[in-house]
């Protein structure tokens, strides 16, 4: 705490402007009347709002007048601060907090009063000191008198442009003082009345920093006139704490006198929604030609063999439940007709579905192509982009060989299917979806799990609801009406000649296992299309002759079984697979899973069939 005497305060104060006009007694009355306030660095001296009951000078150290964490203003030794509490009953427009250690004198406004009743000299100068600041204004009007006509005029001119315009202008001084705004401006700022406020108040913290170093920036060029683009969008806080969003451009002009700066504002909230709705319908547009040249032609799925309409069966019971589903089947069964059937078949058909092959993805790449990535966040990401999650929000993610996704990506997939929500690559964001998960593999995930080589969490988290597409070379008759109906759509494409299967075609295409399943056969009959003379086509040339089964080889005629010879073969198969399973027929490694039948359906059989266990 510093000793001063009552002279030296008053030789002090009598260079602080409030007090030039006040007599020496006078000021040593003034000084016998301060408080002392010594503070540390970071101290508040009052608060936005509190009561204005004193008024202070600044003997040495530095404070800030700033509202939250945005600076107004900065004053050091010699200045003062809320004198106008002095003489009117506001509360605090601002907060006043130390920047370093500093020394204040308070002068309360009782003892004011009490001092300006009962000392005539210090009134005297107070007045004198109102009198000189309201002689000045009235010079500064007199000489405004002289052209007052034109300056209306002018101004009548000027704010019918202004306000004529649906941009915000906002014209300030070297000070950040607002000197003149539009109405777009006042109505962008939330402000019926933004005259002689500090610009900066109205902006976020960093679109604040944007603006005042831009400020700066042409204050350091030697130029009467100049202007400058602001590349980046200003943020604009309302009195709600509500943001909208803006482009800027600022211009300064130079008089003698001071620096005026204007600053243009475009509000380009509606630009940036369309600009974001262009980037995502792009992306879902450019994910949709992908998967146009991907996707095989949809000839809809041909079933009549008991396994492949119990698959069918199975995607109409689980369609509209939104459970996960994983498809298990053999490369080019049609698990993706199985997924996409579920998809139309549920409450998100009007939605997309988005398809991710696993195993067609480099590892590196995977988690960027399931979750996005920020700009930067690896190399070669020049551009945000949003990953398949995102795209299939509100719709349906089908995950192809699913068994092929790196263990290390597996539990974030888990935590999807459990919580929902994921952070894209190069983010801290949490990004919340509704996605349902249809999963498809050829692989035994089971057994993978159980070897470590899928997570045994993920794999019954997706295991929900099971579906087998049977193999091709499983399917029957099945085959030769998948054949005829791609022949059919191939030779109306080519404009080539019908061609039909005749018997033995037919029975080659039985005995041919098929190692392709439905993707090899849809080439195969392109092919055909293709080469066919006259609908005809040597079907034994095209076809391997080392997938053939012996029956495809040999002239002796096809037995036919009758229905009881059908029947026997079925008994006998249901009887080995209760001796294996120990007369198990549901749950885990029970019969009706050894069999690929529902264990309600295999029940029905034993009983239609009599079989009986033994004792």
């Amino acid at each position: 705490m510093i000793e001063l005497k009552p002279e030296e305060i008053a030789d002090f104060l009598s260079n602080i402007p409030f007090f030039t006009e006040v007599e020496q007694s006078s000021l040593i009355e003034v000084a016998n009347k301060l408080e002392t306030n010594s503070c540390y660095g970071n101290q508040s001296i009052f608060k936005k709002g509190d009561p204005g009951d004193s008024f202070y000078i600044i003997h040495s150290g530095t404070i800030k007048v700033h509202d939250g964490d945005h600076i107004f203003n900065t004053l050091k030794e010699g200045d003062c601060f809320g004198e106008y509490t002095l003489i009117d009953e506001g509360v605090r427009s601002a907060d006043v907090t130390t920047l370093d250690r500093a020394i204040l004198f308070q002068l309360k406004k009782s003892e004011f009063l009490k001092l300006m009743s009962k000392d005539p000299g210090l009134a005297k100068g107070i007045l004198a000191v109102m009198i000189k600041r309201h002689r000045d204004v009235d010079d500064f009007q007199n000489k405004l008198a002289k052209s007052k006509k034109e300056i209306e005029v002018t101004n009548a001119k000027l704010q019918g442009v202004l306000d004529g315009a649906m941009d915000g202008i906002i014209m300030y001084d070297s000070n950040f003082r607002i000197i003149v705004g539009n109405q777009a401006a006042c109505s962008m700022f939330d402000n019926s009345d933004i005259i002689q406020r500090n610009i900066l108040f109205f902006f976020d913290e960093d679109s604040a920093d944007i603006v005042e170093k831009y400020t700066r920036r042409l204050i350091d060029l030697d130029k009467n006139i100049c202007h400058s683009y602001i590349p980046k969008i200003l943020k604009i806080l309302d009195s709600q704490n509500n943001i909208s969003y803006n482009e800027g451009t600022i211009s300064r002009w130079k008089t003698e006198e001071m620096d005026c700066f204007t600053l243009v504002l475009r509000n380009i909230e509606e630009r940036l929604k369309a600009e974001n709705k262009i980037v995502d319908l792009t992306e879902k547009s450019d994910y949709l030609e992908e998967e146009v040249k991907e996707l095989t032609q949809h000839f809809g799925i041909i079933a009549e063999h008991p396994k492949m309409i119990e698959a069918i069966n199975s995607v109409k019971k689980v369609a509209a439940t939104g459970a996960t589903v994983l498809i298990h089947g053999e490369t080019g069964t049609g698990k993706e007709l199985i997924a996409r059937a579920i998809h139309q078949q549920s409450s998100r058909a009007d939605k997309i579905m988005v398809k991710l092959n696993c195993g067609a993805i480099p590892g590196n790449l995977i988690e960027s192509e399931l979750f996005g990535h920020e700009k930067g966040a690896f190399t070669g990401a020049t551009s945000a982009r949003k990953g398949r999650f995102l795209l299939a929000d509100k719709g349906t993610l089908f995950l192809d060989e699913i068994g092929e996704l790196p263990i290390e990506l597996q539990s974030k997939l888990l935590r999807i299917l459990q919580e929902g929500e994921f952070e894209p690559v190069g983010s801290s964001t949490t990004i919340k979806v509704d996605v349902r998960i249809i999963a498809a593999t050829h692989k035994d995930l089971y057994k993978e799990s159980k070897e470590g080589k899928f997570r045994e969490d993920l794999y019954y988290r997706l295991n929900v609801f099971p579906i087998s597409v049977p193999p091709l070379r499983e399917r029957g008759d099945d085959i030769n009406l998948i054949a005829q109906e791609m022949l059919n759509h191939y030779t109306d494409k080519f404009s080539k000649p019908k061609i039909t299967l005749d018997n033995d075609t037919k029975t080659l295409f039985l005995a041919y296992k098929w190692p392709g399943n439905v993707r090899e056969l849809q080439n195969l009959m392109e092919r055909a299309a293709i080469i066919a003379d006259n609908g005809f086509v040597n079907w034994s040339q095209l076809l391997p002759t080392s997938e053939l089964d012996p029956i495809g080889e040999s002239k002796a005629p096809i037995k036919i079984l009758t229905i009881k010879e059908l029947q026997q073969i079925e008994k006998e198969n249901i009887l080995k697979a209760l001796r294996q399973t120990k007369w198990k027929i549901s749950g885990k490694h029970g019969a009706a899973e050894l069999l690929g039948l529902p264990s309600t359906t295999l029940a029905s059989k034993i009983k239609t069939l009599g079989i009986e266990r033994p004792i």
